[in-house]
């Protein structure tokens, strides 16, 4: 059949070449046989499964796409993961998930060549992928999707809230109190599991950690990460972080940070026009200092408000037939243990650009605006 090898012909000539010539010449070997088209979207359903095999999700080959390539590229992989899906086999309520979540614009219509270049170009960047950490230990059983609880409902809730309201102190309130119904949750999530036949064992997952001013960014979900019982670990260069820890406690993390992060940025947004009005322009290193800033403080204030609750948990008749820390020990240890596990070598990294103390100074503030203690009642 001429349909593989005029398919072949055009890999053998772009995919192993990064010259802009070779892209040109397999392209136009491409848009001259419309025949080969079914056979090149196969091969891209294929490359997708690879990707999987290898440990990326839907949303990491989204993100790493939007990072190396252009809007077009990300249409175009977002319907091969969709093409690929119903061949694929059942991977759990956070694969389906994402999977929910692809961008849904269809990849603009163009003259072939053009359309076959893109191609090619995507086909460069997935072929090249390398092999991630896998998020579930091999022999793991599949997770099943589960309604969600009235505690994380309620914690939802209050993040919205928050986002939503124009008055720090309110946000700062709500986020206080949200953090205290996670400590809480992740108490009764622990209970539960203590005295199930089978105890539960970490997961993992992966949250974006998008540009700019990413540092900042990984700094503030490793803090909403330990204060909520997981590890976190970046990886700067695929543009996300690995979250390991307990299932409702992963849950938790995701809603936390992600509501913080549209919180930081609108204190932000606020305190750069005040600074406009005294006559001073903005700077990146304004921005990164006051990202930088809020993470440590928030940080600091989510640690106390879950440490106060899981007392609080400890002194009652919450934990009446399961003494609770040695339960939350042992989780903790087994978090380590997955995290050493599945990162055995780690660096650090030292936060550059955060020298702007008046930056420092409002992220401070923006984070600290309200004294959080998890008995403070609601505005």
């Amino acid at each position: 059949m001429s349909t593989p090898s005029t398919v072949d012909r055009a890999f053998e000539t772009a995919l192993y070449d990064t010259a802009d010539d070779a892209l040109d010449t397999a392209a136009s070997l491409l848009a001259a046989d419309p025949e080969a088209d079914a056979e090149l979207a196969r091969r891209g359903e294929e490359f997708v499964a690879t990707a999987w095999r290898r440990g990326w999700q839907p949303a990491d080959l989204v993100r790493i796409v939007r990072r190396e390539l252009d809007d077009v590229h990300v249409r175009l992989v977002a319907a091969l993961i969709r093409a690929q899906a119903p061949q694929d086999r059942p991977r759990g309520p956070r694969w389906a998930a994402q999977l929910g979540g692809l961008p849904d614009q269809a990849p603009p219509r163009t003259d072939r060549f053009t359309q076959a270049g893109a191609v090619l170009e995507l086909y460069r960047l997935l072929l090249r992928l390398p092999a991630l950490e896998p998020l579930e230990p091999p022999g793991a059983p599949r997770r099943e999707a589960r309604p969600e609880s009235r505690a994380l409902a309620r914690i939802r809730a209050l993040l919205a809230k928050a986002e939503a309201t124009g008055y720090p102190e309110e946000a700062e309130a709500l986020s206080a109190k949200a953090q205290e119904l996670m400590a809480r949750h992740s108490v009764d999530e622990a209970l539960l599991a203590a005295d199930a036949p089978a105890p539960d064992a970490p997961g993992a997952c992966r949250i974006g950690v998008e540009p700019p001013y990413e540092q900042a960014k990984a700094v503030l979900l490793d803090a909403v990460a330990d204060a909520n019982h997981c590890r976190a670990v970046w990886n700067e260069a695929f543009g996300f972080s690995t979250v390991v820890g307990f299932e409702a406690d992963l849950e938790a993390v995701e809603l936390l940070y992600t509501s913080l992060l549209v919180q930081a940025e609108a204190a932000m947004t606020k305190a750069e026009a005040g600074q406009r009005a005294g006559g001073r322009k903005r700077t990146k290193t304004f921005r990164q200092s006051f990202l930088a800033a809020y993470a440590h403080r928030a940080g600091t204030r989510l640690r106390a408000a879950a440490q106060a609750a899981t007392a609080e948990s400890a002194a009652t008749g919450a934990a009446a037939e399961v003494d609770l820390l040695p339960v939350l020990a042992s989780r903790e240890a087994a978090v380590t243990d997955r995290t050493e596990r599945m990162f055995p070598e780690t660096t650090t990294t030292r936060l550059r650009g955060a020298g702007d103390a008046a930056g420092w100074t409002e992220g401070t503030r923006a984070a600290d605006a309200a004294r959080v203690g998890h008995r403070r009642p609601l505005p």
